[in-house]
């Protein structure tokens, strides 16, 4: 069993401002500031949550998932984003990320922390009364990088939402 950084530990507090930071700006929708905050060889992905009897042995759908990106594809689709072809975001979405229940653990390696977390992301577009809520647990994995590894960036990405069945028109945001 891994066994979590003190939360008074330097590297779990460093851990927390970057996700602190990483939903400023996607809030903001400063989305090229955000790409940078990745690791050139990221993985981002979220499988397909499926509902199994307790002994499944399994809560995603083998090989399926909403999304399975790495760096290009997010800056694709973050470009994407800036042309007059990004109906679903266009108005853009009134976003609001709530980060919670960080848990940072060490790693074999000094260059990568391990960090849970839980997020609750709102969504409201347009002049409509309706908005959305998408509930999701996250496992990171961040990496020092830079002179002197002084900075901390996104290398991974795990998103498990939690309903099998997204009540959200689009995915069209980043958790």
């Amino acid at each position: 069993m891994r066994k979590a950084l003190p939360f008074n530990d330097i590297r779990h507090l460093q851990a927390h401002q970057f996700l602190v930071d990483e939903a400023y700006l996607l809030d903001a929708q400063r989305l090229q500031e955000w790409l940078a905050t990745l690791t050139d060889d990221v993985r981002y992905v979220m499988p397909v949550r499926v509902t199994t009897a307790r002994g499944a042995g399994f809560d995603t759908s083998p090989g399926m998932a909403h999304f399975d990106e790495d760096k290009y594809s997010l800056s694709q689709r973050v470009a994407r984003m800036r042309t007059e072809h990004a109906w679903a975001e266009d108005p853009p979405s009134r976003l609001r990320h709530f980060i919670t229940n960080v848990r940072t653990f060490e790693c074999d390696d000094d260059a990568h922390l391990l960090v849970e977390s839980a997020e609750l992301l709102f969504r409201n577009r347009g002049d409509v009364n309706e908005s959305a809520l998408m509930s999701c647990g996250r496992e990171d994995v961040l990496r020092w990088c830079g002179d002197r590894q002084k900075t901390l960036k996104l290398a991974r990405r795990t998103i498990m939402v939690d309903e099998s069945v997204l009540r959200m028109q689009n995915l069209a945001v980043f958790l």
